[in-house]
């Protein structure tokens, strides 16, 4: 899949406290995300432009097969808005245009801060694509893995120095993936979000096909 890249990433992973950024550099319009809301980050003709998306989990005991998880992004038209996905993105993929890349991909969680970091940009999609899900997958390799079992999971979407989302996967701890986030024009064209956190249980493929339905 990808390599492990150290540079940037957070020290001291085990028993790790969230770092935030100050205040004068974590809000536009003083406002934060809420889980399940739409969000506007400055006015209501300002949509979302360049999305951040980062993950993070800590590696596997010693000895134990290697935790392995993956960002998707699956977009959508106004054709299809439910799906199937126009494309998606995962692994060492990207978008055929290159709007939506994996900045950073690791297969074991080891190293420093996010693990995995997707880059969308929005505001360069062609106009007949209306959504963009982005979801989170288990690789599964001996057994079943769920989110319940994997140490240290957190995830964080910004734009700039804005954080829209963030916190971990608790909440859907039985499960093997996760509909993370959902971006999609609104009336004026604009680019929102909506955290869902909606869980999954099924293998990626099978995952990758429910994103378009999956909804908070």
């Amino acid at each position: 899949m990808g390599r492990p890249d150290p540079g940037g990433r957070r020290a001291n992973r085990p028993g790790r406290h969230r770092s935030r950024a100050p205040p004068d550099r974590c809000r536009r319009s003083g406002r934060r995300a809420r889980r399940g809301s739409v969000v506007a980050v400055s006015s209501v003709s300002k949509g979302l432009g360049k999305v951040e998306v980062a993950v993070r989990w800590d590696p596997s005991p010693t000895g134990a097969p290697a935790h392995d998880l993956d960002i998707i992004a699956a977009t959508y038209t106004e054709d299809a808005p439910q799906g199937p996905p126009e494309y998606v993105v995962h692994h060492d993929s990207r978008a055929p245009d290159g709007t939506i890349n994996l900045n950073r991909d690791s297969r074991t969680g080891v190293g420093l801060g996010f693990d995995e970091v997707m880059v969308l940009e929005l505001d360069r999609l062609a106009e007949r694509f209306t959504r963009v899900v982005v979801g989170v997958v288990i690789q599964q390799g001996e057994g079943r893995l769920t989110f319940g079992e994997v140490e240290g999971t957190g995830y964080r979407v910004r734009e700039g120095y804005t954080d829209l989302a963030e916190g971990d996967f608790g909440a859907v701890a039985p499960n093997t993936a996760v509909v993370l986030a959902e971006f999609a024009r609104d009336e004026h064209e604009e680019w929102r979000m909506r955290e869902v956190l909606r869980g999954f249980g099924g293998d990626e493929a099978d995952f990758v096909a429910a994103m378009g339905q999956l909804h908070g």
